[in-house]
C-alpha cells in the first residue's frame, strides 16, 4: 500500500520520517499542508491517519524489524507514556528537567523500554536532535553521562538514515559530527557506548563521501531483502566467539534493513539439551540481538529425509558401511569406497534399514557422491547422514538416524529464504562443499560471507574443552565468571555495552587474530568507572586500628556523593570516628610525624607506631590536622569507623584456566591447565553496601572495580565481590 506524508513546510514530523525509514516503510513527502496541520498519512486506498504519536504507533506495528511497538501489551504501553513525554523536550524552561529525567531512567537501560530500538527512542533522540546548539554543548559535557551514551549509541548504530534526515530537515543541527572513535574519546572520555561501527574491510572513500568510515559491504545485497540467520549449535551456551557471529548478523541486517533468524542446529542429539537451548535465547536477549524468529533444524527433518531419498534415487548419494577410521583414511587418499556404486535400489534397501535402527542400519551412513578426486577434500563424498539411536531434547525417540551439519545446512539456509551465511573462515575450504550440495539438490542459491573466528589469549573456546571444565568440577557451571561465555563475562562484570563494541571493532574482516583481553577490559572500564558508585573496604587480615587523639568523641555522620563527578550515583552517610581501621599494608608504609590525607575526612599526623615482638605494626596513634592541603601529603589512604555497621566483603580475583597464550592443535590442553584460578579476600566494607544487589557493579576505593554476585543476606555471611579487571593488571599466567 501506499503512503504520502503531509505536513506543515516548516514543521518536518522528524521522528516520523525516522521511523518510516528504520521500519522500512516507504514513504511520499507532501510539504504543503497549512501551519497548525497534523503531519497526516494518505493510504492509496482513500483513508487517513493524523498526529505525530498515532502515525508512529502505526510504524511500529508495520516495522519490519522485530519489537518497534514492544514485544507485548506492558511494553506497548510504556512507550506511550514516552511518545506523550517527547514534546516537554521543546519546552525550553523544562528542557534541562527533562534531561535529568532521561538520564536518570537510561542509568540501568540501554534502550527507553526493553531491549529493542523502539519508536519510543527514535521520539525522544529526535527531540533532542531538534533543539540544536543547546544539546550539543550538553552532549559534549558529562552532566548527562547516560543519556549521551544512549544518544550517541543510536546515533552511531543509525548515523547513515539520521545524517541524511536530520541535513535535509533540520540543517546543520541534528545529529552533529559523527561519533567516530577519536571523537567518542575526547567528547564522552569513554563514558558507556553501544556503538555499532565495524572496522574490518573497509572503503577508504567513505570518509569524504558521506558514508561512515567503519560500514562493511555485504556483496550482492539489497536494502530490504537481507534474509540472514545465527545458527548455533544448542550444546553449551553461547561464549565470545558465537557473540561475534551474532552481532554481525544483526550489523547486516540493520545496514541493509532485512532481518535475521535464530536457527538452533539441533542434528546431533547426543551433545544437545533444552537447557542449552534456554540459557542460549537468553545469551542472544543479552546481547540484544533483533530476531524475526526462531527454528530449528529438527523442524526439516522430515523434508530433509525426503531430499535424501531424491538424491538417493537419482544416484547422487549412496549408504556406505565403511568403518569409520577406514572411510575417513579413503577419503584423505581419494580411494572410492567399496560402495559407491552401488544400484539406487540396493541403497533405498540400505536407507530403510537406517531408518528403522536395525543391527544392519546401525553401522551405514549416507553419503554424498561428488568427486573423490577432488584436490579439496570436503568434497570427497562427504557424510549426509548418520545412525543415532540416542533420543532427541525436542522430538524424543521418533528418529534413529540424523542428518550432518553439511548437509542439512545448505538446504535449510535454501528453504528459510537467507540471502546471506555468515561463516568464519575456518569453514573456508567446506565452501565449495556447501555450494556443490546445493546444486545437487536443485535448491536456490545463498551467499556465503566470511569473517574471521575470534580467538582470545589464555582462552579455550571449543565447547567439548568447556564441558571439560564443567564435567569435572573446575569451574561452577556455564556461567562461571572464569568461562568465556556470555554469562560468565557478564557474571565478571564485564558489560555487554563493552562486548559489543570490542567485537564490532574487529569487524568482518577475513584477517585471523588473537586478541588480549586486556583491550576488552579496558573498554569495559571506560564505560563503568564515570558512572559506578565508590565505596571503602581494609582487608581483614592484619588490619590495624588508627587512633587520633582529637577525634570526635561521639561518631557523627555526613552524606557524601557516591561518585564525586557523577550525581547520578546517589549518596552514602559515612561514619567517623576516633577509632579507625586501615589496610596493614598503608600502615607499614607510614612513619612517625608524617602527614597523610584520610580520603573524604583530611590530613592527619602520625605521632605513634606500636609493633608487637616480631616487628608487625599493631596500632597507630595520631592526632587531625585538617587545615592540611591534600595536595602536599604523599599518602591519600583509605579508612573504616570502627563500628560494629561494617560488613562483612570476600573479595573474589580470577585468574586464566590455562597458562599458555595460545594453545597448538596437537597440544592437550590438561597439560596447560592453571592450577590456582581463583583466590579469595576477606575484607570489611562500609555499611553502605548492605544496599548493592547481585549484578551491582562498584569501585572499592585504591583496590579496583568490582561486581556484586552475593548480596547482602546477614552479618555472619560475606557480600561476596568478584573483581572486574581493568586492562592493566597483571595475572600469573603472564
Amino acid at each position: 500500500m501506499e503512503i504520502k506524508l503531509s505536513f506543515p513546510a516548516g514543521s518536518p514530523p522528524l521522528p516520523v520520517i525516522i521511523a518510516a525509514k528504520i521500519a522500512g516503510v516507504s514513504l511520499s513527502i507532501d510539504a504543503t499542508l497549512t501551519s497548525g496541520s497534523p503531519p497526516t498519512f494518505h493510504f492509496s486506498d482513500g483513508r487517513e491517519l493524523c498526529g505525530t504519536n498515532e502515525l508512529l504507533r502505526y510504524l511500529g506495528e508495520s516495522a519490519i524489524i522485530p519489537n518497534f511497538n514492544g514485544r507485548d501489551a506492558l511494553e506497548s504501553g510504556q512507550i506511550d507514556k514516552w511518545l506523550q513525554y517527547a514534546p516537554i523536550l521543546a519546552l525550553g524552561s523544562e528542557f534541562e528537567g527533562a534531561c535529568t529525567y532521561l538520564d536518570k531512567h537510561l542509568l540501568k537501560c540501554t534502550f527507553l523500554v526493553g531491549h529493542n530500538l523502539s519508536i519510543a527512542d527514535i521520539a525522544i533522540w529526535s527531540g533532542l536532535a531538534v533543539t540544536g546548539k543547546r544539546w550539543e554543548s550538553l552532549r559534549k559535557s558529562k552532566k548527562y553521562q547516560n543519556l549521551v551514551r544512549w544518544f550517541n549509541s543510536i546515533s552511531v548504530e543509525y548515523h547513515g538514515v539520521l545524517d541524511e534526515i536530520t541535513s535535509t530537515y533540520v540543517g546543520k543541527r541534528g545529529v552533529g559530527k559523527p561519533i567516530t572513535p577519536e571523537v567518542k574519546e575526547k567528547e564522552q572520555q569513554g563514558v558507556n557506548n553501544h556503538s555499532k561501527n565495524v572496522s574490518g574491510d573497509v572503503n577508504e572513500k567513505g570518509k569524504a563521501g558521506g558514508r561512515s568510515a567503519f560500514e562493511v559491504d555485504l556483496p550482492g545485497a539489497e536494502v530490504g531483502k537481507v534474509m540472514l540467520r545465527f545458527a548455533p549449535e544448542p550444546s553449551g551456551y553461547l561464549h565470545i566467539g558465537h557473540s561475534k557471529a551474532a552481532l554481525l548478523n544483526q550489523y547486516f541486517a540493520q545496514r541493509y534493513q532485512g532481518q535475521v533468524i535464530v536457527r538452533f542446529d539441533d542434528t546431533n542429539p547426543a551433545k544437545e539439551s533444552s537447557e542449552f537451548v534456554d540459557n542460549l535465547l537468553k545469551d542472544i536477549e543479552t546481547l540484544g540481538i533483533n530476531y524475526v524468529k526462531v527454528t530449528y533444524t529438527s523442524d526439516y527433518f522430515p523434508v530433509l529425509m525426503k531430499m535424501a531419498e531424491k538424491l538417493i534415487l537419482e544416484g547422487k548419494a549412496y549408504v556406505d558401511d565403511t568403518p569409520r577410521e577406514q572411510m575417513q583414511k579413503e577419503r584423505m587418499d581419494g580411494i572410492e569406497s567399496k560402495c559407491r556404486n552401488n544400484s539406487p535400489e540396493e541403497n533405498m534397501k540400505l536407507w530403510k534399514e537406517m531408518i528403522a535402527g536395525s543391527e544392519r542400519g546401525l553401522l551405514c551412513c549416507l553419503r554424498g557422491k561428488l568427486d573423490m578426486q577432488d584436490p579439496n577434500k570436503s568434497l570427497r563424498d562427504p557424510v549426509y547422514y548418520r545412525c543415532n539411536p540416542i533420543p532427541h531434547h525436542r522430538i524424543g525417540s521418533k528418529y534413529k538416524i540424523y542428518p550432518t551439519y553439511d548437509f542439512a545446512c545448505p538446504f535449510v539456509d535454501a528453504e528459510e529464504g537467507i540471502t546471506h551465511a555468515l561463516r568464519s573462515s575456518e569453514y573456508h575450504d567446506r565452501n565449495a562443499q556447501y555450494y556443490r550440495i546445493q546444486e545437487e539438490m536443485g535448491v536456490r542459491n545463498v551467499s556465503i560471507y566470511e569473517f574471521s573466528r575470534l580467538n582470545m589469549v589464555y582462552t579455550l573456546l571449543s565447547k567439548r574443552k568447556l564441558l571439560w571444565f564443567v564435567q569435572n568440577g573446575k569451574v561452577d557451571g556455564w556461567d562461571d565468571a572464569r568461562f568465556p561465555t556470555v554469562q560468565g563475562i557478564v557474571r565478571r562484570g564485564l558489560k555487554i555495552e563493552a562486548l559489543v563494541q570490542f567485537i564490532l571493532e574487529q569487524g568482518a574482516s577475513k584477517n585471523l587474530n588473537l586478541m588480549e583481553w586486556d583491550k576488552l577490559w579496558t573498554i569495559n572500564k571506560k564505560i563503568i568507572d564515570p558512572v559506578c558508585p565508590r565505596h571503602t573496604a581494609v582487608v581483614e587480615e592484619r588490619r590495624v586500628l588508627l587512633t587520633l587523639d582529637d577525634g570526635p568523641e561521639k561518631p557523627f555522620v555526613r552524606i557524601i556523593p557516591r561518585h564525586k563527578k557523577y550525581e547520578g550515583a546517589g549518596e552514602k552517610a559515612t561514619t567517623y570516628t576516633k577509632s579507625i581501621w586501615i589496610d596493614h599494608a598503608d600502615a607499614a608504609s607510614v612513619s612517625v610525624d608524617e602527614e597523610i590525607t584520610l580520603m573524604d575526612w583530611g590530613n592527619a599526623i602520625i605521632k605513634e607506631i606500636k609493633k608487637d615482638q616480631d616487628g608487625n605494626i599493631t596500632h597507630l596513634a595520631g592526632v587531625l590536622h585538617l587545615e592540611g592541603s591534600v595536595k602536599t601529603t604523599k599518602l591519600k589512604l583509605t579508612w573504616l569507623p570502627e563500628t560494629s555497621e561494617l560488613v562483612n566483603l570476600s573479595l573474589v580475583e580470577f585468574d586464566y584456566l590455562i597458562t599458555k597464550k595460545k594453545l597448538e592443535e596437537d597440544e592437550d590442553f590438561i597439560d596447560v591447565l592453571n592450577p590456582c584460578t581463583k583466590k579469595e579476600t576477606a575484607a570489611l566494607g562500609d555499611s553502605n553496601m548492605r544496599n548493592l544487589q547481585r549484578g551491582d557493579i562498584l569501585q572499592l576505593e585504591r583496590k579496583g572495580y568490582f561486581r556484586c554476585d552475593v548480596p547482602f543476606v546477614r552479618s555472619s555471611k560475606p557480600i561476596v565481590l568478584y573483581a572486574i579487571p581493568d586492562g592493566r593488571q597483571q595475572t600469573v599466567s603472564k
